[in-house]
């Protein structure tokens, strides 16, 4: 009897450790396969760029002096949001993914540090639409960090070729890496 009690003693303590040893190597073993994945974090110029695979988003900070904005891509809900500090105000739009850049062309640019041979976007243009959205959790908690205590409108883009009934002074630029550009056109209401 002693020997068996001796036995599952042993047992508990080697099954309580395997269980240790899972639930430490579990996490590091999914961070190693996301950053195995993408590269998470990158400059060009005068962005700073943070991919995460897992969640399918890239964040983008422009410090650019004459033009600075923060941006998320959110493919999973393809969502693009950019905060113009110029205005102190963001903007919402539905991405088309045929258009933007995939996760992986924006990885590869980060890679090596060159996107010239990317094709650019050539200018796509969308309109700030009057309407302010009430709330932002229902697009996710990044979307609603960026935003935080500022006024967030949603944008339509324009389809390629229709006249703007904006004035063009009323555009704001803003360029990911060298292969995409977008203006966000119109009177953000209240500013």
């Amino acid at each position: 009897k002693q020997l068996h009690k001796v036995e599952r003693d042993n047992m508990k303590h080697l099954t309580a450790s395997s269980i240790l040893v899972v639930f430490f190597l579990t996490p590091s073993l999914a961070l190693r396969n996301i950053s195995d994945s993408h590269p998470l974090d990158g400059s060009v110029g005068t962005q700073l760029i943070h991919i995460n695979a897992f969640r399918g988003t890239v964040s983008i900070r422009d410090n650019n002096v004459l033009s600075q904005w923060d941006g998320i891509l959110d493919y999973k809900n393809a969502l693009f949001v950019a905060k113009l500090f110029s205005v102190m105000a963001c903007v919402l739009a539905k991405m088309d993914q045929a258009i933007f850049p995939s996760l992986d062309d924006i990885g590869m640019a980060l890679r090596r540090q060159d996107s010239s041979h990317y094709p650019s976007t050539h200018g796509l243009t969308y309109t700030v639409l009057p309407s302010r959205i009430k709330n932002l959790a229902q697009y996710g908690i990044l979307i609603k960090d960026l935003c935080r205590d500022v006024p967030t409108y949603f944008a339509h883009q324009q389809k390629e070729g229709t006249a703007l009934a904006v004035d063009p002074t009323s555009c704001f630029a803003i360029q990911l890496l060298s292969f995409m550009g977008l203006s966000i056109c119109g009177e953000i209401p209240g500013l």
